[in-house]
C-alpha cells in the first residue's frame, strides 16, 4: 500500500483518522488514567483503528482476503463481529470495576455473560464469517445503553468535590451514548429493508454519530483529571 493509497483511505473514511487522533491523545494523556479501569483504553482504540484498516484492505486488496471463494472474497464482516463483542465486553468490565457494591458488580457481570451468549446464539443462527451479527449487535447495544444510563444516574446522584466535566469516564459515557442510541435503530431499519428514501440518510447519521462519539472522548481526554475519575 502506497502513501497515496493510505491518504486516500483516510480521505474516504475520515473516521479512521479520528481513531488515530484519539489514540495519540489517549497516549499523551495516559498518566491521567493509567491506574483506572480505563487503563487499557489506548489498546482498544488502536484495535479499533487496525480493525478498520484491515477491513479496508480485505475489501480492496486480494492479498489480504480470507476466502478463496470469489463469492466471499471481499467479506470482512467476521473481523467486525469479533470487534464488536470485544468492545462490549471491554466496557461492561470497565463499568463493573467502577462500582463498589456487590449487587452492581454482579449486574455488570451478568450483562457480560448475556452479551457473550447473544453472540454465540447469533453465530448459530447465521454464519459469522459471512453475515453481520445484527441481532447480537442490536441487543448488545441496548445492554450498553442501559449500563451507560445506569452509570450516569449513579454518578449524577453521587456527591463529589470535583466537577463532572473533569471526569473522563463521564465524557466517554456520553460519547458512547451518542453512538449506541442510533446504532441499533439504524441496524433495525436495515434489517426491515425500509425504502431507499430512508436508507439514504442512515449512513450519514451513522458516520456523524461516530465522529461525535470520538470528539466527545477526545474532549474528555483533554479536560479529564485523575482525581475526578469516578
Amino acid at each position: 500500500m502506497t502513501i497515496g493509497e493510505f491518504l486516500k483511505l483516510l480521505w474516504d473514511q475520515f473516521f479512521v483518522l479520528l481513531y488515530l487522533i484519539t489514540w495519540i491523545v489517549s497516549v499523551l494523556r495516559y498518566k491521567r488514567f493509567f491506574d483506572t479501569p480505563l487503563k487499557y483504553f489506548p489498546m482498544l482504540i488502536m484495535y479499533t483503528f487496525f480493525t478498520e484498516v484491515l477491513g479496508y484492505f480485505i475489501k480492496n486488496y486480494e492479498e489480504f482476503q480470507f476466502f478463496s471463494d470469489e463469492r466471499y472474497a471481499i467479506d470482512n464482516l467476521v473481523i467486525y463481529n469479533i470487534y464488536q463483542l470485544i468492545f462490549f465486553l471491554f466496557f461492561f468490565d470497565v463499568y463493573r470495576k467502577i462500582f463498589n457494591e456487590d449487587k452492581d458488580k454482579k449486574l455488570f457481570s451478568y450483562a457480560s455473560i448475556l452479551c457473550a451468549i447473544l453472540y454465540v446464539g447469533n453465530a448459530i443462527y447465521s454464519n459469522p464469517l459471512h453475515s453481520q451479527m445484527t441481532y447480537a449487535h442490536i441487543l448488545g447495544s441496548l445492554l450498553m445503553v442501559s449500563i451507560l444510563v445506569f452509570y450516569l444516574i449513579k454518578t449524577y446522584s453521587t456527591a463529589s468535590i470535583y466537577p463532572l466535566r473533569q471526569n473522563l469516564l463521564f465524557w466517554v459515557s456520553i460519547g458512547l451514548l451518542t453512538f449506541y442510541i442510533p446504532f441499533p435503530i439504524i441496524l433495525t431499519l436495515y434489517k426491515l429493508k425500509v425504502g431507499i428514501g430512508t436508507l439514504v440518510y442512515l449512513r450519514p447519521i451513522l458516520v456523524s454519530s461516530i465522529a461525535l462519539m470520538y470528539s466527545l472522548i477526545i474532549i474528555g481526554l483533554l479536560v479529564g483529571k485523575r482525581k475526578a475519575f469516578r
